[in-house]
């Protein structure tokens, strides 16, 4: 285990439908580092993974999101997946969770289709950042500048486009908390 992230915790914000590579890979790669991760949902007691369109493995809810509380996490990881962040979207609990990360100055991390959580809570105007290629659209009307890269940091906002890009996101989260890299908040 590198200890790079020993004595933080990061929550991974999720409810059925993500992409399991999405959610499985940050989850294992910050373990590694040292964190201690734990899935956040809006309710249930495990939540069902998807590998594209076929059903993947479920996973276990350490927490509701009524029961989590943003001070005690370094930072929000949003895994993508079609079903995943609509759903969150359309979850006025999930929303707020995601601004009080937004408000509290904490990294705040979304892939695929994740930033569609980001633009519900409001949170891209005039930041730069990527996404699903499929809902650059969305991000563009919410008034965000999005970009076809690996992965784009913007003050602590960080979003990658697919499952091949999972190792460089996990990375670059690693790298915002390790760094104690505050997100600035919206304006």
């Amino acid at each position: 285990m590198n200890a790079k992230l020993l004595n933080q915790r990061i929550a991974i914000l999720a409810t059925d439908g993500f992409e399991q590579i999405e959610l499985q890979g940050p989850l294992e790669r910050l373990a590694e580092a040292g964190a201690t991760v734990n899935i956040v949902a809006p309710s249930g007691n495990h939540i069902q993974g998807m590998k594209h369109a076929e059903k993947g493995d479920q996973f276990e809810v350490d927490l509701h999101i009524a029961d989590a509380r943003v001070e005690e996490f370094a930072a929000l990881v949003i895994p993508g997946g079609l079903l995943n962040p609509d759903s969150l979207r359309a979850t006025p609990e999930a929303v707020e969770f995601v601004r009080e990360f937004a408000a509290a100055g904490k990294p705040i991390a979304a892939i695929c289709h994740g930033p569609w959580v980001l633009i519900e809570a409001g949170l891209v105007e005039g930041r730069r950042l990527t996404s699903y290629p499929s809902i650059q659209t969305d991000v563009r009307n919410a008034g965000g500048t999005w970009v076809d890269e690996e992965v784009v940091v913007d003050g602590g906002l960080i979003t990658s486009r697919k499952p091949a890009d999972v190792p460089a996101f996990c990375e670059a989260i690693i790298d915002a908390v390790a760094a104690g890299t505050l997100a600035s908040a919206p304006v």
